[in-house]
């Protein structure tokens, strides 16, 4: 008798690829938030609706046929339309046919990008605290993470640091304006530094400006698109999602150089091939009108000053918010007992007992480090943020 044909089916084991990772704290808290009623400041997402028109314009070409496959890159109408726009704000001229492709959001514009330029061995800077996608990110292709930190209490990069983890192996960095989760955001002189640093290298530049478009107090977003030394060898990755209030449409693009977009669109092509067409065409349409994007810094700003002017009245220290639509704060002055607790721990208690759900700043660090930070989302209703205000009136 065979007993083979009687054994229970097994699973085949595997070594995973990532054994560092395990669910983002973005899925924790946001489900945390929903399991005991709290208002979620957590996930970096709208509660409020977007332009209807915008729906109106995807319905729209639905009902025209616009529904089967687009051309690889992106729909030639709103390549166009990015390449307009990136050229009227910052000045830089991309050819809509070879530099400009749309992607299925920003996360997955850099893990192409990574997966097309880094080889096993090669070594790439990131900028901690970072966007929890990097370095799983260049761990999937054989990359080496050389972490570099921001300077603690103010965000700042230290270029002394930079320069001193470039090696000959150093593949490209990482850098990302407004910053998340600090919402700090990049000098032209900061910008102009890199610049400088990099220009004897041939180090590429991955640029994430997913939030451009809020940069507040009159202030302009620093795209890499302005500087040529830094054009030459950058991605520059933005976000329909972020800046139209669509998080869920999951659309972007990324802006290079034809060489580096060449490289991009052979790994685009086996991993998500295209975007799906009628938003893509909705988002032409909608481009027409650039006042949506043009509006966002104050609109963005009034919701920034609103929180702020509530965070005010509490013991939370206020930290910068100077682009994103994110605010952190400092725990270490609250008179409750909890303000002792690492930074997760802290963000569990205020979800589950004062009904407010934050982000530990920890989260977005490869050691954990704890600077008693925690960062909230201010992307929100009005009412939200005052419902949550009342709340975290009770510290």
């Amino acid at each position: 008798m065979n007993t083979a044909l009687h054994a229970q089916p097994r699973t085949p084991p595997l070594t995973t690829k990532l054994p560092a990772v395990g669910t983002t704290i973005f899925t924790v808290m946001s489900t945390l938030a929903a399991e005991t009623g709290a208002v979620n400041l957590g996930q970096g997402f709208p509660d409020f609706n977007c332009d209807p028109a915008l729906v109106n314009a995807v319905t729209q070409a639905m009902q025209d046929g616009l529904n089967q496959y687009p051309p690889m890159p992106g729909v030639p109408v709103l390549r166009e339309a990015v390449a307009t726009k990136i050229a009227a704000m910052y000045g830089h001229q991309y050819s809509a046919n070879s530099e400009i492709t749309i992607t299925a959001g920003a996360t997955q514009a850099i893990i192409t990008i990574i997966l097309a330029v880094v080889h096993p061995g090669d070594e790439v800077i990131v900028l901690e605290p970072c966007y929890d996608s990097y370095v799983p990110n260049i761990e999937l292709a054989g990359g080496k993470v050389v972490r570099v930190p921001l300077t603690p209490g103010t965000f700042r990069p230290d270029f002394d640091k930079i320069s001193a983890a470039i090696t000959p192996r150093t593949r490209a960095i990482l850098v990302n304006s407004p910053h998340n989760p600090s919402a700090t955001v990049w000098s032209k002189a900061d910008m102009l530094t890199l610049q400088d640093l990099l220009a004897p290298t041939d180090i590429l530049l991955i640029s994430d400006e997913v939030y451009e478009h809020m940069v507040f107090d009159g202030a302009l977003h620093q795209s890499a698109a302005r500087f040529p030394g830094l054009a030459a060898r950058a991605f520059i990755v933005s976000s329909f999602g972020k800046t139209y209030h669509v998080t869920g449409w999951k659309v972007g693009y990324v802006a290079a150089p034809a060489a580096l977009m060449a490289e991009f669109r052979k790994v685009h092509q086996f991993n998500v091939f295209t975007v799906n067409t009628p938003v893509q065409h909705a988002l032409a349409s909608y481009m027409a009108n650039p006042q949506p994007h043009l509006e966002l810094p104050a609109f963005y700003q009034r919701k920034r000053d609103l929180f702020r002017a509530g965070l005010a009245n509490t013991a939370f220290k206020l930290l910068p918010s100077t682009g994103s639509y994110f605010q952190c704060v400092d725990i270490s002055a609250l008179k409750v007992a909890e303000r002792d607790l690492p930074e997760a721990d802290f963000c569990q208690w205020l979800t589950r007992e004062i009904g407010v759900a934050a982000i530990p700043l920890s989260a977005f660090y490869g050691n954990g480090f704890d600077q008693h930070v925690v960062r909230f989302c201010f992307a929100k209703k009005d009412e939200t943020l005052q419902l949550a205000l009342s709340r975290l009136a009770k510290l």
